[in-house]
């Protein structure tokens, strides 16, 4: 048994999931850090499938595991632009919905003075 391959499935399982919560999250809000998360998520699944490439020793002019090859460069541009993306969306998520519950917060304050 190839227990690359297996490691590599093992890792698409969450990143399936990641993938497929930012992509609906997106779909249903369009906003920034949405389609941040959902880039970043596609990196991550680019990741997986270079992993998946190289475990089935495909396309194998790429050099996949090797370093100083486009696919090591390919591997590794992709997981730093998927972790940062990612995590950028969702940093500008946590701060757009903190200060929107700021805003409620103070808006409520206002109301109940104003009564």
């Amino acid at each position: 048994m190839n227990y690359a391959l297996l490691k590599v499935f093992a890792a698409l399982i969450p990143v399936s999931a990641l993938f497929t919560g930012s992509a609906i999250i997106w779909l249903r809000k369009k906003s920034i850090s949405s389609f941040l998360q959902f880039l970043g998520a596609t990196g991550l699944v680019i990741v997986i499938l270079t992993h998946v490439f190289e475990a089935l020793r495909l396309f194998g002019s790429m050099g996949w595991g090797a370093q100083h090859s486009v696919g090591h460069y390919l591997d590794l541009s992709c997981a730093i632009l998927g972790v940062t993306l990612f995590s950028l969306g969702y940093l500008i998520h946590a701060i757009d919905t903190r200060s929107g519950r700021r805003d409620e917060k103070l808006t409520s304050r206002h109301e109940g003075l104003a009564h």
